[in-house]
């Protein structure tokens, strides 16, 4: 019988390689293929399905946004947008009197920021090694992948890249041609890399004596991921720029542009466009994610959660160690080969993510049970074995 992933090859282009697998069905933090097996789901989309699958409320209110009103385009308003709009002001440190651009992706959402920059009258951006800010040209500007950003070189802007946690190396190179720093809180694609205590507020001092603005981009750390609504309010520094995505929409395309201060009025009408960002139905889906979170407690939920996670994956000794807060999790294994780890997790029910060669990245859905997190404690020993079998085998 031919399957999805057989048509997929036919049908699809080649930008991401063959599917690992097809999946057919979900709910909560499980997923089922087209053969019917099981997954205890720990990447979430990429740290997208805040909720889970078909989470009974985001359904109703993505059916009941659609079936009243749906696309208006951005000539008109809508409450969702505004509200959610509202909303998002009100959780962002530093939130009142700021303005909020809503997109449809992460990706999106940092372009919008970059133009923001522009609008400073400067040019010149700096960003951190190991920084990924999404894949259009202007985002890939600031992303630092090698591999991801050659094929497409010239690519737009002057950008400086600096080692991410060394507040030094950001001193020397911010100069007051800068006009804006952008920094992950904590490194999401480079497997959970969380900096030094300190390193934010350091950006911050540094961004105000060159009059530079900071750009905190939370579109994979924001939104529960840690335990708290944003991974950078605990270090009560205050952004310029914030932009979020991902886990916003819980699986519903869309992304925000938060500016702060002065950022708020940079742009001006026809600065900035987009035909689907802010549509009633992405904004009733943002505000479904958010007031669930809210009245299910689901911050504590990631904070406990994401504790017994940490602790349990940091048992066996073969972990170097683990990054992270709450359910952004990062496990450093120096001496296995992590493509080996997650074809050995997913033989066994599993679906992580090797977000580099030696670190594993965990973001499953923030609802996911303490059933679902002892299922992979009680496996991890297990995986590591096959993984390394696996290697063995090979060599």
């Amino acid at each position: 019988m031919t399957t999805y992933t057989d048509r997929y090859q036919s049908a699809l282009m080649n930008a991401f390689g063959k599917p690992k697998l097809a999946l057919v069905r979900g709910e909560g933090a499980h997923v089922w293929d087209e053969d019917g097996k099981e997954y205890v789901d720990f990447l979430g989309g990429i740290a997208v399905n805040a909720l889970g699958h078909a989470h009974p409320a985001l359904v109703s209110a993505v059916t009941e946004q659609i079936s009243t009103l749906g696309h208006i385009s951005n000539f008109f308003t809508s409450g969702p947008q505004v509200e959610l709009a509202e909303k998002l002001l009100a959780l962002v440190p530093g939130g009142a009197g700021g303005k909020v651009f809503f997109a449809n992706s992460g990706t999106e959402a940092n372009e919008a920021a970059f133009k923001l920059t522009r609008k400073t009258g400067r040019t010149h951006l700096v960003a951190a090694e190991g920084a990924f800010h999404g894949r259009t040209l202007g985002a890939l500007a600031l992303t630092s992948k090698e591999a991801y950003r050659a094929p497409f070189e010239p690519l737009p802007g002057e950008v400086t890249f600096v080692p991410y946690g060394d507040a030094d190396a950001l001193a020397a190179a911010v100069t007051d041609e800068t006009a804006a720093i952008v920094l992950e809180p904590i490194q999401g694609e480079a497997g959970v890399v969380v900096p030094p205590e300190g390193y934010l507020a350091a950006a911050r001092r540094i961004a105000d004596e060159h009059g530079a603005l900071l750009w905190l981009d939370e579109v994979q750390s924001g939104m529960g991921r840690t335990g708290h609504w944003l991974a950078h309010e605990t270090t009560g520094v205050t952004a310029d720029i914030v932009t979020l995505a991902k886990g916003l929409g819980g699986g519903f395309p869309i992304g925000a542009c938060i500016g702060l201060g002065r950022a708020a009025t940079l742009f001006e009408p026809g600065n900035h466009g987009t035909t689907f960002g802010g549509n009633p139905v992405g904004c009733a889906a943002g505000l479904a994610v958010v007031r669930t979170i809210e009245q299910d407690g689901i911050l504590e939920h990631v904070t406990v959660l994401g504790q017994k996670l940490r602790d349990g994956i940091a048992a066996d000794p073969r972990v170097a160690t683990v990054e992270g807060e709450g359910l952004f999790v990062g496990v450093v294994l120096p001496e296995v080969d992590t493509a080996k780890v997650v074809a050995a997790a997913l033989e066994a029910g599993f679906i992580l993510n090797n977000a580099t060669p030696d670190r594993i990245r965990l973001v499953p859905p923030l609802v996911v049970t303490q059933d679902d997190v002892e299922a992979l404690l009680a496996a991890w020993p297990a995986i590591l074995d096959a993984a390394q079998d696996s290697s063995q085998e090979q060599q």
